[in-house]
């Protein structure tokens, strides 16, 4: 359960007592205390201490434990978001300072990369604050307050005292959270692991040179063994349209892995921007060599580059698996994600009615692929944004299938008790039961689809008092007949105003609470194409807080409330 910082607020009281006998544990959101969009002084939003206010997250964990939680049924969420003010002077720049209100942004918050990036451009240097445990730097007159390594180290050694659960992060696409909340979490432990690498070095050096040739040999034997059994069959070692690449290739097209060349995290390791000798532009992506998760996604990733060939799937160009690696290499796609375009206001310009059009369009024909026309069923199970890659022409190419599953045409339905997928867009089953079928990358399309046409996020709250999802805030502009108020303001063209809303009804309809109730991708492929086709009537979307019989006429508001890009479910961190 994901719960705010206190068991108690100003509107609400959580049940504690069944909390504790009913739940495994308690994700707490303990950032966004103070926003630049609210407030008229700077604030730290993710403050671990306050000496002057209760809008802390180390009052709000003692709180729930003096109520009655078990300090290992908690978990610390970390935030990698900031947010921008403009000082009234700048010469007066410290935490509490005077401010006009937002900067930078539209709403003054900022993704963890983007902030980097800005102090990089500007030559700022990050301030770390330990009464409050935060990090800020001012550049003129505007001041941005974050968590940088020195924060989350220090709440992350917070967590391990207290005995918390753990602790977990909202991943962001395109930044590098991973890597530093590795660097923070692992620095405590630095010094030991050297003198453990130490200790296995010193004897190593003493083995003779012979020794050390034969463990070589038979290491090369096991990567090969390992090799080959990427496949199904066993048989080959790759699937024979696939590359093998040298791990030194790999090391030059990348520049040995440097940072300019990294484009962004993914669930199981990180992945950079290459360039072969040859001058074909990849993508690398490299993943974990000691995470089973990063060898699943492996062995997933290659036995369905064997399998499916569609254009728009990105094509798996090679792989690599010298040195222990688990390296996949991937056709570059220079326009980046959609979500790079969707959530910018200057960046979604460039995706007029036309092109979003066409994106959805190529979607649901890589969806009736997988589904329909392939030899196999596949169910992606993590069809998002940022997994619809754009390539120079900003056609769309659905990506990352580490954790998609794999059917026979006579199988329709599997189940896990491992959910894994992304904040937004898993539907109420899967999170329910751990069921999964065509039904859930149908409803997590029609999310996709409400994004396109609104420019909106799924981890955003809309409306006049901002408790409505996307999912509730679409149904009810669409049920009150005022739908046209929900797309972007952006594609305002008349011309095009009709076909929005059937894409609206559509997409309504996908992402009704009963599996049962959505349409199969041909069915939305038909309702797509046919503009004569009369549409079902949607009932409520999944997971709806609000009863929505009765519509407030005065909902005029499309204020949201967020302040991160995107929620990744993921395995808890254990302490």
């Amino acid at each position: 359960m994901a719960g705010y910082y206190s068991p108690v607020l100003d509107s609400m009281t959580y049940p504690v007592d069944s909390i504790r006998k009913n739940l495994d544990w308690v994700h707490l959101r303990s950032y966004d205390y103070h926003m630049s969009s609210k407030d008229k002084f700077t604030g730290a939003h993710a403050a671990l201490y306050d000496p002057l206010s209760r809008l802390n997250t180390d009052f709000g964990i003692k709180n729930w434990i003096s109520k009655g939680l078990p300090a290992n049924k908690l978990v610390l969420g970390l935030a990698y978001h900031g947010y921008a003010w403009t000082l009234l002077d700048p010469k007066n720049n410290a935490i509490g300072a005077p401010a006009a209100g937002l900067a930078i942004t539209k709403d003054g918050s900022m993704s963890y990369k983007y902030i980097k990036w800005y102090m990089t451009s500007y030559g700022a240097t990050s301030v770390f604050n330990s009464t409050y445990v935060v990090n800020y730097c001012t550049i003129g007159s505007f001041w941005i307050g974050f968590d940088d390594v020195e924060a989350i180290k220090t709440k992350v050694s917070y967590a391990k005292e207290k005995g918390l659960l753990g602790y977990s992060i909202w991943q962001v696409p395109n930044d590098d959270t991973k890597d530093v909340l590795s660097r923070a979490a692992q620095a405590a432990e630095d010094q030991q692991k050297k003198q453990h690498l130490l200790f296995i070095l010193l004897p190593a050096s003493a083995i003779p040179f012979l020794l050390v040739a034969i463990i070589c040999y038979l290491k090369r034997k096991f990567i090969l063994s390992k090799v080959r059994q990427i496949t199904d069959s066993g048989k080959r070692s790759i699937p024979p349209h696939l590359q093998a690449f040298s791990f030194s290739k790999i090391k030059a097209a990348t520049k040995n892995f440097s940072e300019e060349n990294k484009l962004g995290e993914g669930g199981f390791g990180p992945v950079y921007k290459g360039k072969l000798k040859d001058g074909q532009e990849i993508a690398v992506k490299r993943l974990s060599n000691t995470s089973t998760q990063g060898s699943e996604e492996f062995k997933n990733e290659v036995t369905l580059a064997a399998k499916l060939q569609h254009v728009n799937l990105v094509r798996l160009i090679g792989i690599c698996t010298e040195k222990e690696e688990k390296i996949l290499i991937y056709d570059y796609m220079p326009n980046k994600s959609l979500d790079f375009y969707l959530y910018d206001p200057t960046r979604r310009l460039f995706l007029d009615w036309e092109k979003r059009l066409a994106i959805i369009e190529g979607v649901t024909q890589g969806l009736l692929y997988l589904q329909e026309y392939s030899a196999y069923t596949v169910i992606h199970r993590d069809l998002k944004a940022s997994n619809i890659l754009l390539d120079s022409e900003l056609k769309p190419k659905i990506s990352d299938f580490g954790i998609a599953k794999l059917f026979k045409k006579d199988e329709n339905e599997g189940n896990t008790s491992r959910i894994i997928g992304t904040y937004g867009y898993v539907p109420p089953e899967y999170v329910k039961r751990g069921m999964y079928s065509r039904k859930y990358d149908v409803y997590s399309f029609g999310v996709l689809i409400l994004q396109i046409i609104s420019g909106k996020r799924s981890s955003c709250l809309y409306g006049m008092h901002k408790n409505l999802n996307l999912l509730e805030f679409a149904y009810q502009r669409w049920k009150d007949g005022s739908a046209l108020e929900f797309l972007d303001p952006s594609l305002d063209d008349d011309q095009s105003s009709c076909k929005l809303l059937r894409c609206m009804q559509v997409a309504l309809l996908c992402v009704q609470e009963k599996w049962e109730d959505r349409p199969s991708m041909l069915e939305v492929s038909s309702m797509l194409k046919n503009e004569n086709e009369s549409l079902p009537t949607p009932k409520m979307p999944a997971f709806s807080t609000n009863e929505h019989k009765d519509v407030e006429t005065n909902f005029r508001t499309d204020e949201e409330f967020c302040s991160v890009n995107m929620a990744t479910v993921s395995d808890l961190m254990p302490r």
